[in-house]
């Protein structure tokens, strides 16, 4: 009984829908990093091969940039909505936009957004 009552209040604590179920660190501390595409899909169609060279640094003090060959952008980022979604504020429209989390881990963040009706899934990964 017991060991189902830790089950369940462990599987209650999942704040991502793909995880993790438990983290030692921090959220800031994993989403901390330099992250690179490992896969990037557009309504469900992989288009992965276009943004190989893709990448997202996220800081400890809430800065973030991209880069993408000769493409380039920089701005902030804060959490909300109950730590559940990531809002970018830059200085083009790259930059400005709202992810919502899916996973999360020390070297997995997956995420998603629309642009207009067109729902982005990326899965990034450590550089």
């Amino acid at each position: 009984m017991m060991l189902l009552l830790i089950t369940v209040s462990i599987s209650s604590c999942q704040k991502y829908e793909e995880g993790p179920i438990i983290s030692f660190r921090t959220k800031n501390q994993r989403l901390s990093n330099i992250w690179k595409v490992e896969n990037y899909k557009i309504d469900n169609k992989d288009y992965t091969s276009l943004i190989a060279s893709y990448t997202e640094t996220y800081s400890n003090q809430n800065a973030y940039n991209y880069s993408w060959g000769i493409l380039n952008g920089k701005g902030s980022w804060a959490f909300q909505n109950n730590d559940k979604e990531i809002k970018l504020t830059g200085n083009d429209e790259q930059s400005n936009r709202t992810l919502t989390i899916l996973k999360l881990e020390e070297n997995s963040f997956w995420y998603t957004y629309k642009i207009d009706d067109e729902l982005h899934e990326l899965h990034l990964i450590t550089q």
